[in-house]
């Protein structure tokens, strides 16, 4: 396709990937902030970090401290580039405001935190511990508007674009979906033979992927919630998903020791990899630019011991930054 002949041509020009000093151990999760000008990301080491990006670089900008656990995943609120939540193993969540450098809210919870997500429309912040509870924190009065015991594993959760559907994937390979706000279960689909890792939706709204133990990464049509196509060039448990902003790649990542980008409408033809030297925790397209923020196992003993762990990576610089 054209399309992908051009990126092509452009990661040709781009190829270079850069790490970035983040962190003191192994980093969990990147995410960009709405406006694409920030970077954060979340460590084994009880922190957050922020970049600020400047051209071809990550500068960073602040280490926030605070939990008394892992920082397992964070995200930035949908529309407001100055904050941002971590959810963390010590049975809390923290909403941190990047103008004043300092948390807003912490936010005691039942269990022992490792995914959370805030609602497309900014009003909700819900997340799930090791216990497969999922709460729903209201973003402003920080208080929690509802709590949901489920009885399967529960891995990643995610609200639909409209804000009116919430999904989760499960240990047993299927995608359970709610109504929101009442969390009233509306289907649950049978996606993968084996545990259903991740879940994402594409800007645009039209699909969503989702990432399975069984090495696939599934397509999604959102108004018919049918599987569309498969990309299948991951040998190992797909753990992380992004789109990228005008929702035509799909980058996928595992223990592979390359990020797959795939084209969503035709899927079969690899459009790109970028190559890792290990298993791959997190990725994230820039919002507004193909820009790949990811993260990678740096330090664990297989590998070059002299490496730095907590690095943050980009893919997609000039080749001649």
């Amino acid at each position: 396709s054209p399309y992908v002949q051009a990126m092509q041509e452009l990661f040709r020009a781009n190829t270079r990937s850069r790490e970035f000093p983040a962190h003191g151990a192994k980093v969990h999760s990147v995410a960009w902030s709405c406006c694409g000008r920030r970077l954060a990301s979340g460590s084994f080491d009880k922190t957050a970090s922020v970049f600020l990006l400047e051209k071809d670089r990550l500068v960073k900008e602040n280490n926030y401290r605070g939990h008394g656990d892992s920082v397992d995943q964070l995200c930035w609120h949908p529309s407001n580039p100055d904050l941002f939540v971590t959810a963390s193993g010590d049975k809390t969540i923290r909403i941190w405001d990047v103008r004043t450098t300092k948390c807003i809210a912490t936010v005691n919870t039942k269990g022992e935190n490792i995914n959370i997500c805030w609602s497309p429309d900014g009003q909700t912040i819900a997340v799930g511990n090791k216990d497969d509870v999922v709460t729903f924190i209201d973003a402003k009065t920080h208080r929690s508007k509802a709590e949901e015991q489920f009885k399967f594993e529960v891995n990643e959760i995610s609200w639909n674009n409209d804000n009116n559907m919430f999904f989760l994937t499960n240990g047993n390979g299927c995608i359970n979906i709610l109504s929101y706000p009442e969390l009233k279960p509306i289907q649950s689909i049978n996606a993968h033979p084996s545990n259903c890792i991740c879940i994402k939706f594409d800007p645009m709204g039209k699909y969503f992927a989702t990432g399975s133990a069984d090495a696939l990464v599934s397509l999604w049509d959102v108004d018919e919630l049918v599987c569309v196509r498969c990309f299948s060039r991951l040998d190992w448990p797909v753990r992380t998903l992004s789109f990228s902003h005008d929702g035509k790649m799909l980058a996928s990542a595992s223990e592979d020791h390359f990020i797959d980008i795939a084209e969503v409408e035709t899927g079969n033809k690899k459009l790109w990899e970028v190559q890792c030297e290990s298993p791959t925790f997190t990725v994230a397209w820039h919002p507004k630019r193909p820009l790949l923020a990811f993260a990678c196992d740096d330090k664990d003993g297989k590998y070059d011991s002299s490496r730095e762990a907590g690095t943050v990576k980009l893919f997609g610089l000039p080749n001649d930054s």
